[in-house]
């Protein structure tokens, strides 16, 4: 069971109203509801403050974080898009109702409930301004406090804002950006870990810093995008490399195409040709790389070889202890 509490306030009574948290939290929960290819994924509950007859109010809110992490689930994941407020007493997530600043919810309430949760994963995903302080009581320094299995990330330090532009915050737009598939590895997982490292690349030391805090003995994958290579033939890496550094040796009949064969060159093979095929697909993704010649074509076409990189010769060793 996978379940996600999805937040957008942009209506704000007694404060400045924002624009781009609803429509955020629409794309949240869109992406995150099914699996590239149509599969179910998180079962999504949304909340949105879009004005005065659509509200989100303290008090639901704090009831519905509340229930999402009372359940036994394999992953309970809170996104809220919205103010955020930091004082000497802590961190608050401001709704609807919220009058000053400490009305909202508290994240440390929020981090109580995370902490206490019998769900094996809990996720905190917050986009809102000072969200960096969460997970670390406003007494315990630079000290977080998470229990096993719990995940904070968040679109700024403790003492910066995040920004919307183009109608939506930057820190969501990379977010979504992730799930959709920038994130994912060669088998196609996306996880908290490189959502992360896709965001933190994405923007410049000069900018909104996101916050990734962690304590899990191993990440969950949030969403499966469709792999960048098959599986059945990602697996064959130890097929074709049995040990490490081993050199796969090429020759004319692993090139399918006629053109630039000299005189007495042997004509391609199929059974080879269709190995080549998988080989350039490993080349194009970083996996291995032609020995002395610039190209895979002129390696078969000279008679020379293929041999992994140090990420190709990573999936051979996941491969060969049966990890894919």
């Amino acid at each position: 069971m996978r379940r996600a509490l999805i937040v957008g306030v942009n209506y704000y009574e007694h404060g400045g109203s924002l624009h781009g948290c609803v429509n955020d939290a629409h794309e949240v929960k869109a992406v995150l509801e099914r699996h590239d290819g149509g599969a179910v994924n998180f079962d999504c509950r949304l909340l949105t403050g879009t004005g005065p007859t659509d509200r989100v109010n303290r008090g639901e809110l704090k009831d519905q974080i509340e229930e999402l992490f009372k359940a036994d689930a394999d992953i309970a994941l809170l996104y809220f898009a919205g103010h955020g407020h930091i004082e000497a007493t802590g961190g608050y997530l401001l709704t609807t109702d919220s009058s000053r600043g400490d009305e909202g919810v508290s994240l440390s309430e929020i981090l109580t409930f995370a902490n206490n949760s019998p769900a094996k994963n809990k996720i905190i995903i917050l986009d809102s301004c000072h969200s960096g302080i969460a997970g670390t009581p406003p007494d315990a320094g630079q000290l977080a406090s998470l229990s096993e299995g719990l995940t904070v990330l968040t679109a700024s330090t403790k003492d910066q804002y995040a920004t919307e532009a183009n109608g939506r915050g930057v820190f969501t737009t990379l977010l979504v950006d992730a799930l959709n598939g920038s994130a994912a590895n060669l088998t196609g997982d996306i996880t908290p870990g490189s959502v992360y490292a896709h965001i933190d690349q994405s923007l410049g030391s000069w900018e909104q810093r996101p916050v990734f805090k962690t304590n899990v003995k191993q990440f969950v994958s949030l969403r499966k995008s469709t792999p960048a290579i098959a599986i059945d033939d990602l697996v064959r890496i130890f097929e074709f490399f049995p040990t490490p550094g081993y050199f796969f040796p090429l020759d004319p009949t692993f090139e399918p195409e006629m053109k630039g064969r000299d005189a007495g060159m042997p004509p391609p093979d199929p059974e080879n040709t269709r190995v080549f095929s998988i080989l350039q697909r490993f080349n194009r993704l970083n996996l291995l790389i032609p020995v002395d010649v610039p190209h895979m074509w002129n390696a078969a076409m000279e008679s020379k070889s293929c041999r992994l990189t140090v990420l190709g010769e990573h999936y051979r060793r996941l491969v060969e202890k049966n990890r894919i």
